[in-house]
Protein backbone atom coordinates (compact mmCIF):
# COMPACT_ATOMS: atom_id res chain seq x y z
CA UNK A 1 0.00 0.00 0.00
CA UNK A 2 1.35 3.42 -0.93
CA UNK A 3 0.83 6.33 1.45
CA UNK A 4 1.38 9.89 0.29
CA UNK A 5 1.48 13.03 2.34
CA UNK A 6 0.14 16.20 0.81
CA UNK A 7 0.82 19.70 1.94
CA UNK A 8 0.67 23.19 0.54
CA UNK A 9 3.63 24.49 2.53
CA UNK A 10 7.09 23.05 3.25
CA UNK A 11 8.13 21.63 6.60
CA UNK A 12 10.44 24.56 7.37
CA UNK A 13 7.55 27.02 7.09
CA UNK A 14 5.30 25.19 9.53
CA UNK A 15 6.06 27.13 12.67
CA UNK A 16 2.83 28.91 13.57
CA UNK A 17 0.29 27.33 15.90
CA UNK A 18 -3.14 27.13 14.18
CA UNK A 19 -5.84 29.44 15.48
CA UNK A 20 -9.57 29.31 14.78
CA UNK A 21 -12.12 31.99 15.60
CA UNK A 22 -14.64 29.80 17.40
CA UNK A 23 -15.91 29.55 20.94
CA UNK A 24 -14.78 26.11 22.12
CA UNK A 25 -16.12 24.03 25.01
CA UNK A 26 -14.27 24.31 28.29
CA UNK A 27 -12.46 20.95 28.41
CA UNK A 28 -10.64 18.66 25.96
CA UNK A 29 -13.18 15.90 26.63
CA UNK A 30 -16.03 18.25 25.76
CA UNK A 31 -14.33 19.19 22.49
CA UNK A 32 -14.03 15.52 21.56
CA UNK A 33 -17.63 14.76 22.53
CA UNK A 34 -18.99 17.69 20.53
CA UNK A 35 -16.75 17.35 17.47
CA UNK A 36 -18.82 17.11 14.27
CA UNK A 37 -18.69 14.14 11.94
CA UNK A 38 -16.46 16.15 9.57
CA UNK A 39 -13.74 16.19 12.25
CA UNK A 40 -13.29 12.41 12.14
CA UNK A 41 -11.51 10.07 9.70
CA UNK A 42 -12.12 6.33 9.42
CA UNK A 43 -9.16 4.06 10.18
CA UNK A 44 -8.70 1.50 7.36
CA UNK A 45 -9.51 -2.06 8.40
CA UNK A 46 -6.17 -3.40 7.14
CA UNK A 47 -4.44 -1.01 9.56
CA UNK A 48 -6.24 -2.49 12.58
CA UNK A 49 -4.57 -5.46 14.28
CA UNK A 50 -6.90 -7.43 16.55
CA UNK A 51 -5.16 -9.47 19.25
CA UNK A 52 -7.32 -11.85 21.30
CA UNK A 53 -5.71 -12.95 24.55
CA UNK A 54 -6.67 -15.46 27.22
CA UNK A 55 -10.36 -15.27 28.12
CA UNK A 56 -11.45 -13.96 24.70
CA UNK A 57 -10.27 -10.48 25.67
CA UNK A 58 -9.54 -8.25 22.71
CA UNK A 59 -6.86 -5.63 22.16
CA UNK A 60 -6.95 -3.46 19.01
CA UNK A 61 -3.78 -1.91 17.61
CA UNK A 62 -3.71 0.76 14.92
CA UNK A 63 -0.75 0.29 12.60
CA UNK A 64 1.25 3.15 11.04
CA UNK A 65 2.38 1.99 7.57
CA UNK A 66 3.23 5.53 6.47
CA UNK A 67 5.90 5.84 9.18
CA UNK A 68 7.18 2.26 9.40
CA UNK A 69 6.34 0.66 6.05
CA UNK A 70 8.65 -2.38 6.10
CA UNK A 71 7.91 -3.41 9.67
CA UNK A 72 4.17 -2.89 9.23
CA UNK A 73 4.17 -4.94 6.02
CA UNK A 74 5.86 -7.74 7.98
CA UNK A 75 3.31 -7.47 10.78
CA UNK A 76 0.45 -7.66 8.31
CA UNK A 77 2.05 -10.72 6.69
CA UNK A 78 2.53 -12.38 10.09
CA UNK A 79 -1.11 -11.73 10.98
CA UNK A 80 -2.31 -13.21 7.68
CA UNK A 81 -0.17 -16.29 8.37
CA UNK A 82 -1.73 -16.56 11.88
CA UNK A 83 1.83 -16.66 13.20
CA UNK A 84 1.03 -15.27 16.66
CA UNK A 85 -1.69 -17.83 17.38
CA UNK A 86 -0.50 -19.91 20.33
CA UNK A 87 2.28 -17.50 21.32
CA UNK A 88 2.13 -15.46 24.53
CA UNK A 89 2.72 -12.27 26.46
CA UNK A 90 6.11 -12.97 28.02
CA UNK A 91 7.26 -9.76 29.69
CA UNK A 92 5.56 -7.14 31.84
CA UNK A 93 7.99 -4.63 33.29
CA UNK A 94 6.50 -2.06 35.66
CA UNK A 95 6.45 1.50 34.31
CA UNK A 96 7.94 0.31 31.04
CA UNK A 97 6.53 -2.27 28.60
CA UNK A 98 4.37 -5.32 27.95
CA UNK A 99 6.04 -7.59 25.37
CA UNK A 100 4.70 -10.52 23.38
CA UNK A 101 5.81 -13.09 20.80
CA UNK A 102 7.28 -16.60 20.70
CA UNK A 103 8.81 -17.31 24.11
CA UNK A 104 10.79 -20.24 22.71
CA UNK A 105 12.35 -18.09 19.95
CA UNK A 106 12.21 -21.22 17.79
CA UNK A 107 8.96 -20.77 15.87
CA UNK A 108 9.79 -20.46 12.16
CA UNK A 109 9.14 -17.07 10.63
CA UNK A 110 7.05 -17.15 7.42
CA UNK A 111 9.11 -16.65 4.26
CA UNK A 112 9.02 -13.44 2.29
CA UNK A 113 9.22 -10.87 5.07
CA UNK A 114 10.90 -7.57 4.20
CA UNK A 115 14.45 -6.99 5.42
CA UNK A 116 14.69 -4.20 7.99
CA UNK A 117 17.45 -1.97 9.33
CA UNK A 118 17.92 0.99 11.71
CA UNK A 119 17.25 3.24 8.71
CA UNK A 120 13.59 2.23 9.09
CA UNK A 121 13.22 3.98 12.45
CA UNK A 122 12.50 7.35 10.81
CA UNK A 123 11.32 8.61 7.44
CA UNK A 124 13.55 11.06 5.52
CA UNK A 125 12.09 14.46 4.75
CA UNK A 126 14.15 15.08 1.61
CA UNK A 127 11.82 15.55 -1.35
CA UNK A 128 8.81 15.02 0.94
CA UNK A 129 6.37 17.53 2.38
CA UNK A 130 4.31 16.68 5.42
CA UNK A 131 0.99 18.29 6.32
CA UNK A 132 2.05 19.12 9.87
CA UNK A 133 -0.11 20.55 12.63
CA UNK A 134 2.78 21.87 14.73
CA UNK A 135 3.12 21.73 18.50
CA UNK A 136 4.81 25.03 19.41
CA UNK A 137 6.47 23.94 22.64
CA UNK A 138 10.04 22.88 23.29
CA UNK A 139 10.71 19.14 23.22
CA UNK A 140 13.85 17.65 24.81
CA UNK A 141 14.08 14.87 22.21
CA UNK A 142 13.43 16.69 18.93
CA UNK A 143 13.84 20.14 17.42
CA UNK A 144 10.19 20.15 16.32
CA UNK A 145 7.04 18.16 17.05
CA UNK A 146 3.53 18.06 15.70
CA UNK A 147 0.84 15.87 14.22
CA UNK A 148 0.69 14.29 10.77
CA UNK A 149 -2.20 12.25 9.37
CA UNK A 150 -3.51 11.47 12.85
CA UNK A 151 -0.14 10.62 14.46
CA UNK A 152 2.13 12.54 16.86
CA UNK A 153 5.46 13.05 15.13
CA UNK A 154 8.90 14.27 16.17
CA UNK A 155 11.20 15.90 13.61
CA UNK A 156 14.66 17.37 13.21
CA UNK A 157 14.56 18.97 9.78
CA UNK A 158 15.91 15.93 7.93
CA UNK A 159 13.70 13.12 9.27
CA UNK A 160 10.44 12.43 11.11
CA UNK A 161 9.61 9.61 13.48
CA UNK A 162 6.92 8.29 15.81
CA UNK A 163 7.59 8.80 19.53
CA UNK A 164 7.51 6.27 22.35
CA UNK A 165 4.30 7.48 24.00
CA UNK A 166 2.08 5.52 26.38
CA UNK A 167 0.25 2.79 24.48
CA UNK A 168 2.51 2.98 21.43
CA UNK A 169 3.72 -0.28 19.94
CA UNK A 170 7.33 -1.03 19.00
CA UNK A 171 9.33 -3.91 17.55
CA UNK A 172 11.60 -5.95 19.80
CA UNK A 173 15.13 -6.44 18.48
CA UNK A 174 18.60 -7.65 19.36
CA UNK A 175 21.64 -5.39 19.32
CA UNK A 176 22.12 -3.17 16.27
CA UNK A 177 22.24 -3.56 13.32
CA UNK A 178 19.37 -5.98 13.97
CA UNK A 179 16.08 -4.05 13.69
CA UNK A 180 13.61 -6.87 14.37
CA UNK A 181 11.20 -8.45 11.94
CA UNK A 182 7.97 -7.38 13.62
CA UNK A 183 7.34 -10.80 15.19
CA UNK A 184 8.30 -9.58 18.67
CA UNK A 185 6.19 -6.59 19.75
CA UNK A 186 5.75 -4.49 22.88
CA UNK A 187 3.63 -1.60 24.09
CA UNK A 188 4.60 1.17 26.49
CA UNK A 189 2.75 0.96 29.84
CA UNK A 190 4.59 3.64 31.78
CA UNK A 191 6.05 7.10 31.49
CA UNK A 192 6.99 7.71 27.87
CA UNK A 193 10.56 6.35 27.34
CA UNK A 194 11.40 8.88 24.64
CA UNK A 195 15.10 7.98 24.85
CA UNK A 196 14.12 4.97 22.70
CA UNK A 197 13.01 7.23 19.82
CA UNK A 198 14.96 6.42 16.63
CA UNK A 199 16.53 3.42 18.37
CA UNK A 200 13.64 1.01 17.81
CA UNK A 201 10.90 0.83 15.18
CA UNK A 202 7.57 2.25 16.37
CA UNK A 203 4.78 0.69 14.33
CA UNK A 204 1.49 1.79 15.87
CA UNK A 205 -0.56 2.31 19.03
CA UNK A 206 -3.10 0.45 21.11
CA UNK A 207 -6.49 2.11 20.62
CA UNK A 208 -8.72 -0.33 22.49
CA UNK A 209 -8.10 -2.75 25.36
CA UNK A 210 -5.04 -0.99 26.76
CA UNK A 211 -6.18 -1.65 30.34
CA UNK A 212 -6.01 -5.40 29.62
CA UNK A 213 -2.27 -5.04 29.07
CA UNK A 214 -1.32 -2.37 31.60
CA UNK A 215 -3.03 -4.25 34.43
CA UNK A 216 -1.24 -7.58 33.87
CA UNK A 217 0.84 -8.99 36.75
CA UNK A 218 4.44 -7.81 36.60
CA UNK A 219 7.06 -10.40 35.76
CA UNK A 220 9.66 -11.06 38.45
CA UNK A 221 12.42 -12.17 36.10
CA UNK A 222 15.10 -9.91 34.68
CA UNK A 223 13.57 -6.77 33.07
CA UNK A 224 10.10 -8.10 33.79
CA UNK A 225 10.15 -11.41 31.92
CA UNK A 226 7.88 -14.04 33.38
CA UNK A 227 9.76 -16.87 35.05
CA UNK A 228 9.00 -20.54 34.46
CA UNK A 229 6.84 -20.50 37.59
CA UNK A 230 4.79 -17.53 36.41
CA UNK A 231 1.87 -17.47 34.02
CA UNK A 232 2.62 -16.31 30.49
CA UNK A 233 -0.61 -14.89 29.06
CA UNK A 234 -1.67 -16.99 26.04
CA UNK A 235 -2.43 -15.24 22.75
CA UNK A 236 -5.39 -16.97 21.13
CA UNK A 237 -5.19 -15.17 17.80
CA UNK A 238 -3.98 -12.06 16.00
CA UNK A 239 -5.86 -10.95 12.89
CA UNK A 240 -6.17 -7.92 10.66
CA UNK A 241 -9.66 -6.47 11.05
CA UNK A 242 -10.09 -6.75 7.28
CA UNK A 243 -9.79 -10.56 7.58
CA UNK A 244 -12.43 -10.99 10.27
CA UNK A 245 -16.08 -11.78 9.53
CA UNK A 246 -18.07 -8.62 8.89
CA UNK A 247 -19.90 -8.76 12.21
CA UNK A 248 -16.64 -9.10 14.18
CA UNK A 249 -14.74 -6.25 12.58
CA UNK A 250 -13.91 -3.35 14.90
CA UNK A 251 -14.41 0.06 13.32
CA UNK A 252 -12.68 3.14 14.65
CA UNK A 253 -12.19 6.77 13.72
CA UNK A 254 -9.40 9.19 14.61
CA UNK A 255 -9.74 12.95 14.81
CA UNK A 256 -8.53 14.93 11.80
CA UNK A 257 -5.51 16.84 13.12
CA UNK A 258 -6.14 19.64 10.61
CA UNK A 259 -9.68 20.24 11.89
CA UNK A 260 -10.87 23.15 14.06
CA UNK A 261 -11.95 20.59 16.67
CA UNK A 262 -8.39 19.29 17.03
CA UNK A 263 -7.04 22.85 17.26
CA UNK A 264 -9.42 23.51 20.15
CA UNK A 265 -8.57 20.19 21.78
CA UNK A 266 -4.83 20.88 21.53
CA UNK A 267 -5.17 24.42 22.87
CA UNK A 268 -7.10 23.18 25.89
CA UNK A 269 -4.63 20.37 26.57
CA UNK A 270 -1.99 23.09 26.90
CA UNK A 271 -4.07 25.80 28.57
CA UNK A 272 -6.85 24.14 30.50
CA UNK A 273 -8.68 26.39 32.96
CA UNK A 274 -12.09 25.22 34.11
CA UNK A 275 -13.90 24.28 37.32
CA UNK A 276 -11.03 22.01 38.39
CA UNK A 277 -7.92 23.67 36.93
CA UNK A 278 -6.85 26.96 38.48
CA UNK A 279 -3.42 27.28 36.83
CA UNK A 280 -3.13 26.56 33.08
CA UNK A 281 0.06 24.67 32.25
CA UNK A 282 0.91 26.95 29.34
CA UNK A 283 2.23 24.05 27.30
CA UNK A 284 1.91 20.35 26.55
CA UNK A 285 4.36 17.69 25.44
CA UNK A 286 3.88 15.45 22.44
CA UNK A 287 2.84 12.39 24.44
CA UNK A 288 0.39 14.29 26.63
CA UNK A 289 -1.81 15.31 23.71
CA UNK A 290 -2.95 11.95 22.31
CA UNK A 291 -4.93 12.19 19.09
CA UNK A 292 -8.54 11.30 19.98
CA UNK A 293 -9.79 7.95 18.68
CA UNK A 294 -13.35 6.66 18.99
CA UNK A 295 -15.44 3.70 17.97
CA UNK A 296 -17.20 4.54 14.75
CA UNK A 297 -20.85 5.54 15.24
Amino acid sequence: MTHRFRAAIPFAALIAFPAFAIDPPATPAAVVAQAPAAAWRAIPLDELLVMTIEGDKRVVIQLAPAFSPRHVANIQALAKAHWWDGTSINRVQDNYVVQWGDSTEKKPIPPGLSPTSPADYAIPLANRRLAVTPLPYADPYASATGFVAGWPVAMDGSAAWLPHCYGFVGVGRNNSPDAGTGAELYTVIGQAPRQLDRNIAVVGRVIDGMALLSSLPRGTGEIGFYTAQEHKVPIQSVRLASELPEAERPRFQMMDVTSPSFADYLRLRANRKDDFYDQPAGGVDLCNAPVPVRAAP
